[in-house]
C-alpha cells in the first residue's frame, strides 16, 4: 500500500477523491503529517526549532500540528535591506533555513540580480517562486523538481474536476493577464498548454512582457528608497520610463486580444486571466458588435485572484460571462495560495470549495495558537492547511485568511470536507492581521540567517 503520504498523494487523478468523509481520512492524514514531520524535522531548521519549543517529537492528532505550523508571514522574515543592498548571499542562507533541502552558497559578486539569482538557484534544483510582492516584501517560497511535477499533474486534474471539461487538446488559451514568471505558474501553465490547446492553432501570446521577479523586486525597493528620500534622480527616471512602457503596453494589448478572441470565436475557449484584464477585453470585444451569440457554447474560463484594486462594475463577472458564452458548469473556481502546491476546486452544484485528500484542513482560533473543535455544523476560523504533497519546505502554513468549514456532505452530494464561497482576509476586516507566532518566528529566521 506504501507509505501514508503516498496513499493520500495517490489520489489526485481518482474520481471519488472529493467524496471521502473526513472521519474516514482522519486516521491517515495524522500518520503522513507525522511521515512527512520525522523526514523534515532536521531538514528543515525552522521546524526543528518550532518542535523543540512544543517538545514536540511525533504528530499523533491534528492539535499535535498546530505548534508546528509556519504563518504564511515565514516567507516574508528576510529583511528588506538584503534586497536593496543586493545580498544573494544572505537571502540564500535565510531561504535554507525554510528549505528541506540545503540551497547552495552563491558568489554574491557573478550575481547580476535576482532574476540572475533565480535562474542559478533553478539550474542547481532549487525553484523560487514569490508572491506579487507589488505593495510590498514578496514572499519566496522554494521547491523541488518534484514539487514542479506535482503542480502540473494536480492543476489539471483540479481543472476537469471543477470545470467538467476533459482535457483533449481541442481549445484555444487566451490569457487575458501578464504572468508572473515564476517557476510554479511556467510550470502549470505548460500543463494547462499540453492538456488543452489545440495544437493545429497557434497559441495566443499576451502582448505584453511577462513580470520578472526582479522587476518586481526592483518596484519594491525604488518606492521604499522614495519613502526613505534616497531614491536618484536617474532611478526614478528609469522607473517613470519603464512604468510608462508597460502600461502603453497594457492599453495596447486589450484591442489586440480582443481581435484575437474575436478572430477565433467559432473556436472552443479557454480564457484566463485576472477580472480587470477579463472586463477590458469583453468590453473591446462588446464594442466590435460581437457577444455571447457569437461565441463557441463550450467555452471555459479559471480566474485567478480577485479584483487586485481594480474599479469595476457591480456586474463584471455576469458580463464577462455573457461576452464569451461561459456557461456556469464550465466556470472554473479554485481556492488556494501561493504557500500551498494544491488547489480546492469549487464545485458546480453546491458552490463549495473541495479539499483534497492530501490537504489536511486545520481551522484555527484568530491569533492562529489554538484547533478549533471540529463541529457539527458549518463555522468559522483562521484557515491553515497541511499540503502533504510538498517536498521542497514544510507543508504546514497557517493563512491570513478567514473561512468557514463544513465537514458534512455537499450539496453536489460529495461527502469530503469543503470551504464555503465567503473567504475574507482578517488584514481586510480589521486593517491588519496579527498571527501569535509570527514574532517569534520572524525572529528565529533573521537570526539563523
Amino acid at each position: 500500500m506504501g507509505t501514508a503520504v503516498e496513499q493520500l498523494t495517490g489520489l489526485v487523478a481518482a474520481d471519488g477523491r472529493y467524496d471521502i468523509p473526513f472521519a474516514e481520512l482522519r486516521d491517515t492524514q495524522i500518520a503522513a503529517m507525522n511521515e512527512r514531520f520525522q523526514t523534515r524535522k532536521d531538514a528543515i531548521k525552522l521546524l526543528g526549532h518550532r518542535a523543540g519549543e512544543a517538545n514536540i517529537d511525533s504528530i499523533r492528532s491534528h492539535a499535535d500540528a498546530v505548534p508546528l505550523l509556519f504563518p504564511h508571514t515565514a516567507y516574508k522574515s528576510y529583511p528588506e535591506g538584503w534586497l536593496m543592498e543586493a545580498r544573494w548571499d544572505r537571502l540564500g542562507k535565510w531561504m535554507d533555513t525554510v528549505s528541506s533541502h540545503r540551497v547552495p552558497a552563491q558568489d554574491r559578486a557573478r550575481i547580476r540580480d535576482m532574476d540572475d539569482w533565480i535562474e542559478r538557484l533553478q539550474a542547481q534544483g532549487f525553484y523560487v517562486s514569490c508572491s506579487s510582492g507589488t505593495t510590498g516584501k514578496s514572499a519566496m517560497l522554494v521547491a523541488s523538481e518534484a514539487d514542479m511535477r506535482w503542480c502540473q499533474t494536480e492543476a489539471v486534474a483540479a481543472y476537469a474536476w471543477g470545470s467538467g471539461v476533459v482535457p483533449a487538446q481541442d481549445r484555444r488559451i487566451f490569457g487575458m493577464a501578464a504572468v508572473a514568471h515564476v517557476p510554479r505558474n511556467l510550470y502549470t501553465g505548460d500543463a494547462y498548454i499540453a492538456a488543452l490547446q489545440d495544437p493545429a492553432h497557434e497559441r495566443f501570446a499576451y502582448p505584453v512582457p511577462p513580470i520578472t521577479v526582479g522587476g518586481l523586486t526592483q518596484m519594491v525597493v525604488l518606492r521604499k528608497a522614495i519613502a526613505d528620500g534616497t531614491a536618484r534622480p536617474g532611478d526614478l527616471q528609469t522607473f517613470e520610463q519603464t512604468s510608462a512602457a508597460r502600461q502603453k503596453a497594457v492599453d495596447d494589448a486589450v484591442g489586440i486580444t480582443a481581435q484575437a478572441v474575436v478572430d477565433a470565436r467559432k473556436s472552443k475557449l479557454h480564457v484566463t486571466g485576472l477580472w480587470a484584464g477579463l472586463y477590458n477585453v469583453a468590453k473591446a470585444v462588446r464594442e466590435m458588435g460581437y457577444s455571447a451569440r457569437d461565441f463557441h457554447p463550450e467555452n471555459s474560463i479559471y480566474v485567478g485572484g480577485g479584483l487586485k484594486r481594480a474599479k469595476l462594475p457591480d456586474d463584471y463577472r455576469e458580463f464577462v460571462y455573457e461576452t464569451f458564452n461561459i456557461a456556469p458548469e464550465r466556470n472554473y473556481q479554485n481556492y488556494s495560495m501561493q504557500e500551498l502546491h494544491s488547489g480546492m476546486p469549487r464545485c458546480r452544484a453546491g458552490g463549495r470549495y473541495h479539499v483534497p485528500p492530501w490537504v489536511v484542513p486545520l481551522v484555527l482560533n484568530k491569533d492562529g495558537d489554538a484547533l478549533l473543535p471540529t463541529a457539527k455544523d458549518e463555522y468559522e476560523g483562521r484557515a491553515a492547511f497541511f499540503d502533504l504533497a510538498i517536498d521542497g519546505r514544510w507543508g504546514g502554513v497557517i493563512s491570513g485568511d478567514k473561512v468557514s468549514i463544513d465537514f458534512s456532505p455537499c450539496p453536489c452530494g460529495c461527502k469530503g470536507p469543503t470551504i464555503g464561497d465567503s473567504i475574507v482576509r482578517y488584514a481586510d476586516l480589521e486593517g491588519d492581521d496579527k498571527i501569535g507566532c509570527a514574532g517569534t518566528v520572524d525572529a528565529y529566521v533573521r537570526g539563523v540567517s
